[in-house]
C-alpha cells in the first residue's frame, strides 16, 4: 500500500482537504486502490454521558476510511449510503484503526466495508454505497 504522505494522489489530495477528519486527529496511514487504513484516538470530546465514544465518532471514523477508499481511482465519489453497527463500545484513550475495502464496483456506483478495531477487537462494522460524480458540463457550473 502506498504510504499517506503521497499528495500526488486523489486521496492524498482528499485528506489533505479534509478539515473536519484532521481536526479530529485522523490519520491516514496507508492506502490503495479499493483499500484505506486510518486511526483515531477517543478524546475527552468524543464520549457520551455514558463515558463510551459517541457513536458518531466512531462512523465519521468509518466514513472517512469508506471516502478514501473509494476515492482512490481518482473521479470524485461521494456516498450514496450506508449503514454502521457497533458491535463493542469504545472509550476514552482508545487507539482505533478503521480499514476499508472495496467489495465491487459497478457503472458509477461500488460496495465498501470498513471494520474498525481497537487491537484485535472488533468495535464496529461499516457498509458504505458509493457513486461517481458526473464531470459538471461549463453550463451546469454557472
Amino acid at each position: 500500500m502506498k504510504q499517506a504522505a503521497n499528495a500526488d494522489d486523489p486521496v492524498g489530495v482528499m485528506f489533505s482537504a479534509d478539515e473536519a477528519s484532521r481536526g479530529l486527529g485522523i490519520e491516514l496511514l496507508r492506502h490503495d486502490l479499493g483499500t484505506a487504513v486510518l486511526r483515531m484516538t477517543v478524546t475527552p470530546a468524543m464520549v457520551n454521558g455514558h463515558k463510551i465514544a459517541h457513536g458518531g465518532y466512531l462512523f465519521l471514523l468509518a466514513d472517512t476510511a469508506f471516502a478514501c477508499a473509494c476515492n482512490s481511482h481518482g473521479p470524485t465519489t461521494v456516498a450514496a449510503g450506508a449503514d454502521i453497527d457497533f458491535v463493542a463500545p469504545a472509550c476514552e484513550g482508545d487507539v482505533l484503526v478503521a480499514t476499508a475495502q472495496e467489495r465491487t464496483r459497478f457503472g458509477r456506483s461500488g460496495i465498501y466495508d470498513v471494520t474498525v478495531t481497537r487491537g484485535g477487537e472488533v468495535v464496529a462494522e461499516f457498509r458504505g454505497r458509493s457513486r461517481v460524480l458526473r464531470a459538471r458540463t461549463s453550463k451546469e457550473s454557472q
